[in-house]
């Protein structure tokens, strides 16, 4: 029978090169990225807006969207990325966090070098902005070059992810379906998948990535010429990692698979149906490379031994989920679980959800509820939340309604599913419900 522990509680007392299954649960949403310190310590960044130090958790709230990315490689510091466009620079020893740069689209990737002493910052904007590490607590925003989609040498779409290899070497990945390698400024197409490419990992001699229909390739690092090919038909490849010193690549899917391969060898020594429901966005190697963490669409970061991955059945898809079963509900309850529920809490009380709760909701002044960090749009707003409001807030959208909000772009355009939503909220979010 297949083993499955989902208690951190009865794995703490075991040596980690001992332990089993574990889980890693405080998020308030889904796991967007993933990465362990030198010293073993995890950091996660989440859908709700913050970054969680394991084991803790220790909590860093200071985003205003989607932390996406993580870098952890300068502990006991860490950098996060986010939705809300900017790159924070925390330190221990510093009760705030500091703002380093702030590009003009999202955040997909942080990379750290320590030959020279270098941080490169890819965003959905097209742009590759590379920084000076030692000019990280000067919260000045003085890039040292910046490689644009306006640029000759540039991407001509979303930067997926930026990767330096040992050697100190920029590499780059973007949804244009290319890997560029930079020097003095300019670049040149390494790899050209065609299709997006989402994932890079570089070593001193070859270059694994993985791409939107499922592409896993490793090539020649300096050549681009195809040393091995671990396409399946499982896409897209969202997530990867390499730990060097035992040789295993990290790869994860769309559909919930981690594969492990063996750099040595280059084989396939484990393919693992690691999620129940949806993807893998996830992936960071132990320091001794004894287990493996990965998030997705859950709120729970998992890890698994690696030596026993395939002797576990898939984790995650338990009912709260907003993945149930749509003929189990009624279409306003359906309409909150697509809509609303990765943001925000029916219950009462402290959530760590991205938005604040919703119970108590009709009634009460946009803005208010107690310990939950709103921006200034919302902060002392007129806004009544009752029937008109709501309505009116997902018939044209909170972008338009309330411009400036956290709150993201979404619309319900059939007046009937609004009627329905609220309907339902009446119920739910009732302060005496049973």
């Amino acid at each position: 029978m297949r083993r499955q522990l989902s208690s951190l509680l009865l794995c703490l007392a075991l040596p980690l090169s001992a332990q089993e299954f574990t889980t890693y649960k405080g998020h308030g949403g889904p796991i967007m990225a993933l990465d362990v310190s030198p010293e073993g310590a995890l950091a996660s960044a989440s859908f709700d807006n913050s970054v969680g130090i394991w084991p803790g958790p220790k909590w860093l709230e200071g985003h205003d969207a989607a932390v996406t990315a993580l870098n952890y490689e300068v502990a006991p510091a860490i950098l996060s990325g986010s939705d809300d466009f900017r790159v924070l620079f925390w330190r221990p020893d510093l009760p705030d966090p500091i703002e380093v740069t702030k590009m003009r689209g999202k955040i997909s990737a942080i990379a750290a070098a320590s030959r020279p002493n270098r941080i490169a910052i890819g965003s959905w904007d097209g742009a590759v902005r590379l920084l000076s590490s030692s000019d990280l607590l000067r919260a000045n925003d003085a890039a040292l070059l910046e490689f644009s989609a306006q640029d000759l040498h540039g991407h001509r779409s979303n930067v997926t992810d930026v990767v330096f290899s040992p050697t100190g070497m920029l590499y780059s990945a973007s949804s244009d379906g290319t890997v560029r390698i930079w020097a003095e400024g300019e670049s040149r197409v390494i790899a050209n998948q065609g299709f997006g490419i989402n994932r890079i990992i570089v070593t001193d001699t070859w270059l694994a990535y993985g791409a939107v229909d499922g592409t896993t390739r490793v090539i020649n690092v300096e050549t681009g010429d195809q040393i091995a090919d671990f396409t399946l038909d499982r896409r897209p490849i969202l997530s990867m990692d390499h730990h060097a010193p035992t040789g295993q690549l990290a790869i994860g899917d769309g559909e919930g698979h981690i594969m492990m391969v063996d750099t040595n060898s280059w084989r396939i020594t484990r393919d693992f149906r690691a999620m129940r429901q949806g993807p893998v966005w996830a992936l960071a190697f132990s320091t001794d490379g004894t287990v493996i963490h990965a998030g997705g669409i859950d709120d729970v970061i998992y890890a698994w031994p690696v030596a026993l991955l395939d002797t576990y059945d898939p984790a995650g898809g338990d009912t709260r989920s907003f993945l149930r079963d749509a003929d189990t509900m009624s279409n306003g309850e359906r309409q909150f679980m697509r809509k609303c529920s990765i943001c925000h809490s029916l219950e009462n009380g402290p959530s760590r959800k991205a938005g604040p709760t919703l119970y108590g909701v009709f009634g009460r002044k946009a803005g208010v509820v107690p310990d939950y960090r709103y921006s200034p749009t919302l902060d002392g707003s007129a806004i009544i939340w009752n029937d008109a409001t709501i309505d009116a807030l997902f018939d044209v959208g909170p972008d338009h309604y309330i411009p400036g909000s956290k709150m993201p772009m979404q619309v319900i355009a059939a007046p009937q599913d609004r009627a329905d939503l609220i309907a339902f909220l009446r119920t739910a979010t009732k302060e005496n419900r049973k």
